[in-house]
C-alpha cells in the first residue's frame, strides 16, 4: 500500500496542540476554574462563537457523549455554516448583529461565556463581547495572537472599534492558529490548504471540560456529564439532566 503523503499536515496539527498543551496550561487551568464555579453555584457555562467555522466549535461542546450538561450554546444559525455560505460571511461582518443575539438570550451579571472566534475582531465577535461586558459578564476568550496582532487595524472585516477579543476577556487562551488557517503548501499549487483552526478549537474545548471535571472532582462535586444517547441505558441515564437543563438550555 502506497504510503500517504500529508505534507506535514497531522505533525504539524500536533505540533500546535502541543503547544497550546504546554504554553496555555495556565490559561486552561484558570478558564476552567471559572467553569467548576458556575457548577459549584448551579449555573449554565454560555458559549458563543463569532461566525462560520467557529461555530462547530460550539457545537462540539453542546449535547456531546462526554461533556458537560450545562453548556448552553448562544445558538444564532444565520451565523453558522448552516447558512448560506455568502450570507454568514456577510453577518458575520455586520455591526450590532453579535449584540442583539447576547441580547436574545438575556446573559445576567455573572454569567460566564466561553467565545471561539479564531481571528477574534469581526464585529460579530466583538459586538457580542461588548455586550456581555456591558451586561456584567465573565468572557473567557480562544482566538489566535497572530491574527490579532497582524491583521492591520484599517482591516476591512475589523469591527470599527479596532479592538481584539483579548481585550475584553478576563481569560485568553491562544490557539495559535497562523494567519490565513492552512497549514500545507503542495508544490505546484499556489494555494495553501489544510486547516486546523477547528482541529485545535476542538482541542481545547475537550480540555477545558476535562480540567473543569478534574476541578469539580477534586472539589467534592459531581459534574453533569452526559452519557452517549447511543448506548445502552443511556436515555435513562440523561433523563434527569434533560429534565432540569430542557426548560433552561433554549437548544434543547
Amino acid at each position: 500500500m502506497a504510503k500517504l503523503n500529508d505534507f506535514g499536515y497531522v505533525d504539524n496539527a500536533v505540533a500546535n496542540i502541543r503547544k497550546v498543551v504546554e504554553e496555555q496550561g495556565d490559561n486552561i487551568h484558570r478558564a476552567a476554574e471559572l467553569m467548576a464555579d458556575a457548577i459549584q453555584n448551579d449555573r449554565l457555562i454560555n458559549v458563543y462563537a463569532g461566525g462560520g467555522h467557529t461555530t462547530l466549535a460550539m457545537g462540539e461542546m453542546f449535547f456531546r457523549a462526554g461533556g458537560l450538561a450545562n453548556i448552553n450554546p448562544l445558538m444564532e444559525t444565520a451565523l453558522s455554516v448552516f447558512n448560506q455560505a455568502l450570507k454568514y460571511l456577510e453577518l458575520e461582518r455586520t455591526e450590532n448583529f453579535g449584540a442583539s443575539i447576547i441580547k436574545y438570550y438575556d446573559l445576567q451579571p455573572g454569567d460566564l461565556v466561553l467565545i471561539f472566534h479564531n481571528i477574534g475582531i469581526n464585529p460579530a465577535t466583538i459586538d457580542a463581547a461588548m455586550e456581555i461586558k456591558k451586561r456584567g459578564g465573565r468572557i473567557v476568550a480562544i482566538a489566535s495572537s497572530y491574527w490579532q496582532n497582524e491583521m492591520p487595524r484599517d482591516h476591512f472585516i475589523r469591527h470599527s472599534s479596532g479592538k481584539d477579543l483579548f481585550d475584553f476577556a478576563e481569560v485568553c487562551i491562544d490557539d495559535y492558529n497562523p494567519v490565513g488557517d492552512a497549514i500545507v503548501n503542495i508544490p505546484g499549487l499556489g494555494t495553501p490548504i489544510g486547516p486546523v483552526s477547528n482541529v485545535v478549537d476542538f482541542t481545547i474545548a475537550h480540555l477545558l471540560e476535562i480540567e473543569c471535571c478534574r476541578i469539580c472532582v477534586e472539589r467534592g462535586l459531581v459534574p453533569p456529564v452526559w452519557n452517549s444517547a447511543n448506548t445502552p441505558g443511556g436515555d435513562e441515564k440523561n433523563a434527569a439532566y434533560l429534565k432540569k437543563y430542557k426548560p433552561l438550555v433554549k437548544c434543547l
